[in-house]
């Protein structure tokens, strides 16, 4: 094999695995019913310096998302290839989650109980939930007897706008006191849940672990009615 091969297939093997895995996510939580009628949008982070994302494409079912179901973006959102197909309307969201909480992955899901919680807790703008052993899935937390809450961003349909709360809210999670988790979601109103790993295997976890918690919840505050 040419130097010039083996470059270009190394080059291109954490673009394959990124696919392959983003492939595998979209159809198991589309199966679960959090990634419905083309909603949820994916990326991993392939490169930092400069940054470079794999996103998933606008539009796409998740259940039977194909290797061209992806762009690969920079800094601003922007495609880095000529003819790539339109990434997801909330790239940004993604791009601040890379750069500001250096993401190396991020999964959004559209799933009922993340809809109604963040409608139901949107006048308080963020929803807290403690006790539950199933917490320990999430980063920093060592015991169930552990509250964690997940901040409640409008749902203003300007991306522009909610990316710079993104950044804003993630520069006060900055600042909480030692000891307490570190912020790893957000909810949007009436929308869904953003989560974000180290890689797709701490994403997953963690997409799992919150929409677990949240369906306990939601079905505590349906019993207490």
């Amino acid at each position: 094999m040419s130097t010039t091969a083996t470059v270009a297939q190394s080059e291109s093997a954490p673009l394959a695995v990124a696919r392959r895995g983003l492939m595998a996510v979209g159809a198991e939580l589309h199966a679960r019913g959090w990634s419905l009628a083309t909603s949820s949008n994916y990326s991993v982070t392939l490169d930092r310096q400069p940054l470079r994302l794999l996103v998933t494409a606008s539009g796409k079912h998740k259940d039977r998302l194909t290797e061209a179901d992806f762009v690969t973006i920079d800094d601003q959102g922007r495609a880095v290839a000529d003819g790539a197909p339109k990434s997801s309307a909330e790239t940004m969201l993604h791009v601040v989650l890379a750069r500001a909480a250096d993401a190396g992955a991020v999964l959004h899901t559209h799933s009922v109980w993340g809809t109604l919680l963040s409608d139901r807790f949107a006048s308080q703008q963020q929803l807290t939930i403690s006790g539950y052993e199933m917490l320990k899935a999430l980063p920093g937390v060592t015991t169930h007897e552990t509250a964690i809450t997940l901040p409640i961003l409008p749902n203003t349909q300007d991306i522009g706008a909610m990316a710079q709360d993104l950044e804003r809210l993630l520069a006060t999670a900055g600042q909480k006191s030692e000891g307490s988790p570190p912020l790893s979601a957000f909810l949007i109103h009436k929308h869904g849940l953003y989560t974000w790993g180290a890689d797709l295997d701490a994403a997953r976890r963690q997409i799992e672990a919150l929409e677990f918690l949240m369906e306990c919840e939601g079905r505590r505050l349906m019993a207490s009615v």
